[in-house]
């Protein structure tokens, strides 16, 4: 694999707020995919339920993207492959507005508010200002890696 494969068992993936392409959750996405082929994905899953938004939303086979990555195509490249062969074709208002509602995504039924609200007490119990999903990942990370939440 490439020199720029992390490795999520010392530091987290990026952030699931940080876009490639207007993409909120892609780069993490990429970052699991390539740590998981250099085993170094830690407790990180490719296409795991949060990587399956943006293969749904695109329509993206997952294992195909695998395969891109173990190519070792960095992520622009990854990205003309994404728009290249996502079966779901979104112009770029609609991919905003799709990583905007992503962003802003929070429990929407009580087993995921127990699961959300578990985490939470876990990792950031003091912190009112957690209130949506990614809001939790990120805080979940840094804790994670021996952040003080």
């Amino acid at each position: 694999m490439p020199n720029h494969t992390p490795n999520l068992t010392k530091q987290p993936p990026r952030s699931p707020r940080v876009r490639l392409g207007g993409y909120v959750l892609l780069p993490r996405m990429l970052d699991k995919g390539r740590a998981s082929l250099a085993g170094k994905n830690g407790d990180y899953n490719y296409a795991c339920p949060l990587d399956q938004r943006f293969l749904e939303f695109t329509g993206i086979d997952p294992e195909a993207l695998r395969r891109e990555l173990a190519s070792g195509k960095g992520d622009g490249e990854i990205l003309e492959w994404v728009t290249a062969h996502a079966k779901h074709k979104h112009t770029a208002p609609e991919i905003e507005a799709w990583s905007a509602w992503q962003e802003r995504r929070a429990p929407d039924n009580p087993d995921s508010r127990a699961f959300f609200n578990e985490l939470h007490a876990k990792t950031a119990p003091q912190r009112t200002d957690i209130t949506t999903w990614f809001d939790l990942l990120d805080v979940d990370d840094y804790v994670s890696f021996g952040g003080k939440a």
